[in-house]
């Protein structure tokens, strides 16, 4: 007991740059996940290494940007000004090292500290960089951190510009692989933000023209219901309209960064909006009216923004600049302006606008009676529900570190809902248990979600009722079985989200959870396969005498075997919506009225059990042949 109470200078020690980093990545990246999500560590490293990029095309230096991905690595070259040479080594590898202390320099740039790319190297296997500044070449290569070779200063054909390649080390980043969407999202962003500025990613090239006008053009479901309204002011540009789905979807960025969780500018233009629009109508309309179906962009400029992370993805400035405007002065005046000229130059735009107002208003109010209704049950039925079992840790709990883990798994029947229940983490894991298969709401109103006893609990479980703010999960599971009733129930399902709460989905918050296809074992070591390929190559290595067992349900795997599905190792898909149809497009073809198109498809892609038991009978004995 007297060993463990002594307190000396032994027991201090003073980490270096890149230990503390390795050992309190998520104060630095945020959280590290695999890349099944959009914020996960590994998206951070490529944007920070790439907002270096863009803060130089900002400062007039480099007008085209490189990227190319090839087996986890990540290569970006730019034509900017390039590191100068003697810092090459310092700038990536020494903390408070960097060119963005000087405010004339780096006035409103995106990265704040420095810090960004030193995170990226000490969290690389494998760092690369070289800096190119008239006609000298200079660069060095690092492993977590560590310096492994130092170039001398050589002449060089090549433009001026700085190149990075890094491989996320898989120590740190385990299992994980880059999503395609999620980079083009990213690399987008950027393009709307910064017009002229063209980025080559794997061969495609990407740039925009008109901005945030742009970005809504392109991530809208189905048409607006009046053009788009572009407004553009000194530090700040705005663009929006109103569509068909329900909810409010915004995109909000400042000096170029996607705030995904918006902050003081976002909340900002949703206050702004709405009483600058009932002052031009000169009508008392609800603000909820207002902004029902809206979808918009808004972007800010600011001189030292406060961010609430080193991720930066929610903005906490309350001023436009240090004792400048506030922010909630700054939009205000500037839509009162703008936008209030804009609506009475456009008569025909008004007009559209005040009746989807109207619109909304006259839904809002068929909807209270049913709803408040459908909330007396609610309260009702969650004394006594035992479809959720919910978790001790929720997405609003600000102050809970755990909180960006919360998951929500949607199951279907008692007795894969009892499985995770057992082997759930009770922390950060809740469970929905849904009775059979959920209602078709393919082109049905909202009023469902109230009439309707499982949507109106899955609703109150998530807390979205009012606005996505009071979201209780990070993360909505979709734990169905592989089978044609599980798919179903997971259509069912997405049909939900996507016609009431589109949101969900566009933010990244909707996912399939995958589960093992087989278990292949011997004695000693048990391997679950999630595909044919993984199969294959267990028998290979535990052997042609290998037990292989086929899992057909998640009511099958015993709640001692789930937890490796759901805890650290958790595989995840995340449903991510494409341009090539829209929601409305996609729900009509999938769960409208049966089609002679849709049986086509089905026939054309339905493969029969039968078929695929041969087929793995046939890869089995293959494999076992090789191996022997």
């Amino acid at each position: 007991m007297e060993e463990e109470s002594k307190y000396t200078e032994d027991n201090i020690r003073s980490l270096d740059w890149k230990e503390h980093i390795r050992l309190r990545p998520g104060m630095y990246i945020g959280k590290l996940g695999d890349g099944s999500s959009a914020d996960d560590g590994i998206y951070i490293l490529a944007k920070e290494v790439m907002d270096n990029c863009i803060d130089e095309f900002v400062m007039g230096n480099g007008k085209k940007i490189e990227i190319k991905l090839k087996d986890g690595l990540v290569s970006v070259r730019d034509y900017g000004r390039g590191i100068p040479l003697g810092k090459v080594v310092d700038v990536v590898s020494k903390m408070n090292t960097g060119g963005k202390y000087d405010s004339k320099a780096f006035k409103k740039s995106v990265g704040l500290n420095g810090v960004g790319t030193k995170a990226v190297n000490a969290l690389s296997s494998h760092f690369m960089v070289y800096a190119v500044r008239d006609g000298e070449k200079k660069g060095a290569t690092f492993s977590r951190g560590e310096l492994v070779e130092e170039t001398k200063v050589e002449k060089t054909d090549e433009r001026n510009g700085t190149y990075v390649e890094f491989l996320p080390d898989e120590k740190v980043f385990k299992k994980y692989a880059y999503k395609i969407p999620y980079l083009e999202k990213m690399i987008w962003n950027y393009c709307y933000l910064n017009r002229g500025l063209a980025i080559h990613f794997n061969g495609n090239k990407y740039q925009s023209k008109n901005g945030l006008q742009d970005l809504l053009e392109n991530n809208m479901d189905g048409d607006p219901l009046y053009p788009i309204i572009h407004l553009e002011g000194d530090d700040i540009e705005v663009a929006f309209t109103h569509g068909k789905t329900y909810g409010e979807d915004y995109y909000s960025f400042v000096n170029g960064q996607h705030t995904t969780q918006g902050g003081t500018h976002q909340s900002a233009f949703r206050e702004a909006v709405a009483k600058v629009i009932k002052d031009f109508y000169g009508k008392n309309y609800e603000s909820s009216d207002i902004r029902q179906s809206i979808v918009a962009a808004i972007s800010v400029k600011v001189m030292e923004p406060v961010f609430e992370s080193q991720t930066k993805t929610k903005l906490g400035s309350l001023e436009i600049e240090p004792g400048g405007k506030t922010m909630r002065t700054f939009v205000n005046d500037f839509l009162k302006v703008k936008l209030d000229n804009f609506l009475h130059k456009n008569p025909q735009v008004a007009d559209i606008l005040e009746k989807k107002i109207k619109q909304s208003e006259k839904e809002r109010k068929e909807l209270s009676g049913i709803r408040k209704l459908a909330r007396d049950r609610a309260k009702k039925a969650s004394l006594h529900n035992k479809k959720l079992r919910d978790c001790r840790i929720h997405l609003t709990d600000l102050k809970k570190d755990r909180r960006e883990e919360t998951t929500l798994f949607i199951t279907e029947g008692d007795s894969a809902s009892g499985s995770i229940t057992k082997s759930r983490d009770v922390n950060t894991q809740a469970v929905f248990s849904l009775r059979g298969k959920p209602l078709n709401s393919y082109g049905l109103t909202k009023k469902v979600v109230y009439e309707n006893e499982e949507f109106n609990l899955i609703q109150a479980a998530l807390d979205i009722e009012d606005d996505m703010d009071n979201l209780r999960y990070n993360k909505i599971v979709i734990a169905t079985d592989a089978d044609v009733d599980g798919m179903h129930i997971r259509m069912l399902l997405l049909t939900f989200f996507l016609q009431f709460f589109p949101d969900l989905v566009k933010r990244n918050h909707v996912y399939v959870l995958q589960t093992p296809l087989f278990r292949v074992r011997n004695k000693k070591v048990t391997k679950y396969c999630y595909s044919e390929e993984e199969r294959r190559d267990a028998i290979s290595k535990l052997g042609k005498n290998a037990e292989i067992t086929r899992f057909k349900g998640l009511g099958e795997i015993s709640p001692d075997e789930f937890k490796n599905f759901i805890g650290e190792d958790i595989r995840l898909e995340p449903v991510l919506l494409t341009k090539k149809a829209s929601i409305e497009e996609t729900l009509s073809f999938y769960m409208g009225k049966n089609t002679p198109t849709r049986q086509e498809f089905i026939m054309d892609n339905l493969r029969v059990e039968k078929d695929l038991e041969d087929e793995i009978k046939a890869d089995i004995e293959e494999t076992i042949e090789k191996a022997s």
